[in-house]
């Protein structure tokens, strides 16, 4: 199976529609993993994120600190804005014509950051409902949600974690 190249993304990424349809057959013994070559990094790029008020669900990211990258109207019915935490790589679009999905119906988008109490403060500070920090023997946690409903959780990762520079060998286990 020759990989096919989508002119309509820009660097002519291929496009999800170019894999999606790849058969049992198509991929061999090896699974989804066997249809790219040894090592290809893939990175998340953009999620879509179901809202039902464009403009209340830009200012809420807005407060949140999420940084505007684009808002263009491109017809009456197709609207883009997309957004991106601070620090992060992959951004969420939201607007009119993007998703079939229910708004709020987006239920635990996980993001890691280095301190859960100083994020909680903050997003607390910047008028954000937030919980309070929640402790789990896998990290600690602070959740919030949009106007929609569409829930996130911050998670601090342990010491003992290889994301937090850890052994990856949690010494309770």
């Amino acid at each position: 199976m020759g990989i096919a190249i989508d002119s309509a993304h820009p660097g002519g990424r291929m496009g999800l529609h170019d894999k999606i349809g790849a058969s049992r057959q198509d991929r061999g013994d090896e699974g989804a993993a066997g249809l790219y070559a040894v090592g290809m990094d893939m990175k998340l790029e953009l999620v879509a994120v179901p809202v039902s008020d464009v403009d209340r669900a830009k200012e809420f990211y807005l407060k949140a600190g999420f940084v505007a990258d684009h808002d263009h109207t491109v017809s009456d019915e197709m609207r883009f804005v997309q957004m991106t935490p601070p620090g992060s790589a992959c951004s969420i679009a939201f607007g009119l014509g993007l998703t079939k999905m229910t708004p709020g119906s987006l239920d635990n988008m996980q993001m890691v950051v280095a301190d859960a109490d100083a994020i909680q403060a903050e997003l607390a500070e910047r008028g954000v409902e937030v919980s309070e920090v929640d402790e789990q023997p896998w990290g600690r946690f602070v959740y919030f949600a949009d106007p929609d409903g569409n829930g996130w959780a911050l998670q601090q990762l342990p010491a003992w974690s290889q994301g937090a520079g850890g052994s990856g060998q949690n010494p309770n286990a």
